[in-house]
């Protein structure tokens, strides 16, 4: 804040020396200390009111969103373009294969799940249910 060097403070304290007097230059001191510490609490105060006032810590916030938001549309572009580029230079069989969709047959669905046998330790393989086990059973009783 203020440039002030050592020889320069030493020449104000010498003044206060001589112009104050000895007995009374503690009690100046601490006074003007105790000024200086009010004033530093009075500009703190007064600036943190300014600043929630105005929304600084939401502006500065919304100002960093923006710069993110802004380095992640440059990449996107630079993506695109490296993209672009190669393909343009890729030959025929380094372009990426299209597949057409296939429906999967209903068997292909079915939930397979283990079948345990009564070794509890070894698992047999997923049994696909056979008709007669979808069948509802008769009611002949």
């Amino acid at each position: 804040m203020f440039d002030i060097g050592f020889s320069e403070l030493l020449v104000c304290l010498v003044v206060a020396l001589v112009v104050i007097g000895p007995e009374r230059l503690p009690e100046t001191v601490r006074t003007v200390g105790l000024w200086i510490g009010r004033l530093k609490r009075s500009l703190r105060e007064t600036r943190s009111e300014i600043e929630r006032q105005i929304g600084a810590d939401d502006i500065r916030r919304q100002l960093h969103n923006e710069e993110i938001m802004q380095r992640i549309e440059e990449t996107r572009r630079e993506m695109e373009k490296t993209l672009q580029q190669a393909s343009l230079t890729a030959s025929p069989q380094d372009q990426p294969r299209t597949y057409e969709h296939q429906e999967l047959p209903d068997h292909a669905h079915m939930d397979d799940k283990p079948v345990v046998t009564a070794d509890t330790n070894k698992t047999a393989e997923p049994v696909a249910p056979t008709e007669t086990s979808t069948k509802a059973p008769d009611k002949t009783s």
